[in-house]
């Protein structure tokens, strides 16, 4: 036998082989040759990119914070009514005292007495008024505004004529594209 009648037999099984191997591995098959159609008159080719423009949107987000800021608060400490009142008594007591004699004694000293409650009590029931400044912190949310590329309008040549189609990726110099035929009615 002549080397080069064994040697086109060996090759051919190489070739055969490896394409079984790599359908074996997991990988995509390759695409149909140039021009071959499909079973839908349908084949695989390449085009001429001329232009590819971004598109953009607008994403917007909303993100929880929390904004603080200073407020002016009134405040005013609580007097203290029950000992006003006692001391109030006591002292509208002995001065009720001076005034009178006898029985009219005892209708004075009862009568300071009440009466001096009523204005201890009034006195010590105003405390003190003050005013300072307080941190007040309110969740809120925050809506931020990006704009970002939504896909790209691609103008590319396909057998001399220009087409255009929008597309999720930016294609580079060539695209792939797939050409059906059919008849027309």
């Amino acid at each position: 036998m002549n080397k080069k009648t064994l040697l086109i037999p060996l090759l051919a099984l190489a070739v055969a082989s490896t394409g079984a191997l790599a359908q074996q591995g997991g990988y995509p098959p390759p695409p149909p040759p140039q021009g071959a159609a499909g079973p839908d008159n349908a084949h695989y080719a390449w085009a001429d990119v001329l232009r590819v423009d971004p598109v953009y949107g607008v994403a917007r987000t909303a993100a929880p914070t929390t904004q603080c800021y200073d407020q002016q608060v009134v405040q005013q400490t609580p007097g203290n009514k029950g000992v006003g009142t006692v001391l109030g008594a006591v002292v509208g007591g002995v001065l009720g005292s001076t005034i009178g004699h006898g029985r009219g004694n005892t209708a004075a000293i009862v009568g300071g007495a009440v009466a001096g409650g009523a204005v201890g009590n009034s006195v010590a029931s105003g405390g003190q008024t003050y005013s300072s400044t307080q941190t007040v912190c309110q969740p809120v949310t925050q809506v931020s505004e990006q704009r970002q590329i939504i896909g790209y309008d691609v103008e590319y040549r396909y057998h001399g004529d220009v087409y255009m189609s929008r597309l999720s990726y930016d294609p580079g110099e060539r695209l792939r594209v797939r050409v059906s035929v059919s008849p027309a009615d």
